[in-house]
C-alpha cells in the first residue's frame, strides 16, 4: 500500500512522522553530491513557520530544531539520501481526548476513518499542518540548490480575508519584517486589526499567498502530463488547506479576450526574446517560457475554532463541540514558507528531469567524462 508520503522523480523526497509522535522528518534523495549544507542552511526556513511568534499563531512552543542524520559530510552533500528530524518538544495530546469519538468540521477525522478504519486523533496525525515543517526543511536544500543556479523563489501574503495588498505599494523588503509576511504596510495594519476580531470572536481567517520564481531557464516541464503548471498546482494543493490555485490571470484570464491575454514576444537590444507582458505567468504549453513564473494559493479559513460547532460522533448521534488545544486563527502566515518550499522543490526535480529532454546536452555531458 503507498501512503503518498513521497513526491518527485528525481529529486524526491518522502516525510514522515506526526503531529504528536516523538519526531517529524524527511527524507531527501537526488541532491547533487558537492551541494554545501548544515543545519543552519535549513534552520533559517524553519524558522519562519514555527509556531508561536505571534498572537496570530498557535502558542504551541517548538523550537523546530532540526538535525541532520545522513547524506552530509565535511559540510558537503554526498549524493546519498539526506535524512532530517525535527523533535517534537511540546505536545498536548490531552487536548485532544475529547475528539476521540467525534468527526471535527472541516478536519479530516472522517475521511482518515473512513479510508483507514483508524486515525490517530491527537492533532491530526499525518493530516496535522505540523507535518509541513518536515517540507519546509526539504525546500531549504532545494533553494539552495537553486540558488547556486542563480533562481530565486519568494511567495509572500497577498491578502487575508477582503484585506489585499495593493500592487503600487509592493516592498519585497517588508515581508520579512513583519508576522503576516504582507509586503504593504498599510494592508499589514487593516488585516492586524480583522485577524483581532476574529479572535475575539472565537473565529478564524482564510487569505491567499502569490508565489514568484525569477530566473528559470526556457523549456523546463513535459508537454503532456507533466507540466510544470501541473506539477506546481499539485505540489500546492497537497497543503492541506489549499482550496484554490491559479498562474498568471489565473480565473480572470476567462473574462479575457485573446489580443489581451497573449503575451507578444520580441528581441530587446542584445537578441534576447522577450514578452511584453506576463498574463501566462511564465508558463507556455506546460514549460516555463523565461519569464518570472507567477502563481497564487487560495488557503481556507483554519478549520480549529473555539465556537460551537454541530457535529456528529461514531455512535451515530448529532453533538456539539468545542475544540480544545492551541489553533492559529489564520494559517496563511506561517504557510508562506511552505508554499515556497514545495514549488523550489518541483521545478528543481524538473529542471533534473530536463537535462535529459535533448541529446546534444547528453553528449556534452558525458563527452566531458572522455
Amino acid at each position: 500500500m503507498a501512503s503518498g508520503s513521497t513526491t518527485g522523480n528525481i529529486f524526491k523526497i518522502t516525510t514522515w512522522g506526526e503531529s504528536h509522535g516523538k519526531a517529524i522528518g524527511v527524507v531527501v534523495d537526488g541532491c547533487p553530491a558537492g551541494l554545501s549544507l548544515c543545519e543552519e542552511d535549513i534552520q533559517i526556513f524553519l524558522d519562519r513557520r514555527k509556531p508561536g511568534q505571534s498572537k496570530f499563531t498557535t502558542q504551541r512552543k517548538e523550537e523546530d530544531t532540526v538535525e541532520i542524520l545522513s547524506g552530509v559530510f565535511e559540510g558537503k552533500t554526498t549524493g546519498t539520501p539526506i535524512s532530517m528530524m525535527i523533535r517534537n518538544k511540546d505536545q498536548r495530546s490531552k487536548d485532544y481526548g475529547n475528539i476521540a469519538e467525534i468527526y471535527r468540521p472541516g478536519h479530516a477525522d472522517y475521511t482518515f476513518d473512513e479510508k483507514f478504519g483508524f486515525r490517530d486523533y491527537r492533532g491530526g496525525g499525518r493530516s496535522s499542518a505540523r507535518e509541513t515543517a518536515a517540507r519546509v526543511a526539504a525546500g531549504a536544500v532545494a533553494v539552495k540548490v537553486l540558488n547556486e543556479l542563480s533562481i530565486d523563489i519568494f511567495a509572500y501574503t497577498k491578502s487575508i480575508g477582503e484585506i489585499c495588498c495593493k500592487e503600487e505599494a509592493f516592498d519585497r523588503s517588508f515581508i520579512g519584517q513583519n508576522h503576516l509576511f504582507m509586503p504593504d504596510a498599510e494592508a499589514v495594519t487593516k488585516a492586524e486589526q480583522y485577524l483581532n476580531e476574529m479572535i475575539e470572536e472565537q473565529d478564524s481567517a482564510g487569505g491567499v499567498i502569490e508565489c514568484q520564481i525569477h530566473g528559470m531557464p526556457a523549456g523546463i516541464g513535459e508537454p503532456v502530463f507533466d507540466k510544470l503548471s501541473a506539477r506546481l498546482a499539485g505540489a500546492v494543493f497537497s497543503i492541506g488547506a489549499v482550496k484554490g490555485f491559479e498562474i498568471g490571470e489565473g480565473f480572470h484570464a476567462s473574462k479575457m479576450n485573446g489580443s489581451v491575454h497573449n503575451d507578444s514576444f520580441y528581441y530587446d537590444e542584445k537578441g534576447r526574446l522577450c514578452k511584453e507582458t506576463n498574463h501566462a505567468g511564465g508558463i507556455l504549453g506546460g514549460m516555463s517560457d523565461g519569464s518570472p513564473i507567477v502563481f497564487r494559493a487560495a488557503f481556507k479559513p483554519t478549520p480549529s475554532i473555539g465556537s460551537t460547532q454541530k457535529t456528529v460522533n461514531k455512535s451515530g448521534e448529532n453533538v456539539e463541540t468545542v475544540i480544545k488545544g492551541r489553533h492559529d486563527p489564520i494559517v496563511v502566515p506561517r504557510a508562506v514558507v511552505v508554499v515556497e518550499a514545495m514549488a523550489a522543490i518541483t521545478v528543481l526535480d524538473l529542471l533534473l528531469t530536463s537535462m535529459t529532454s535533448r541529446m546534444d546536452l547528453v553528449k556534452d555531458f558525458f563527452e566531458g567524462k572522455r
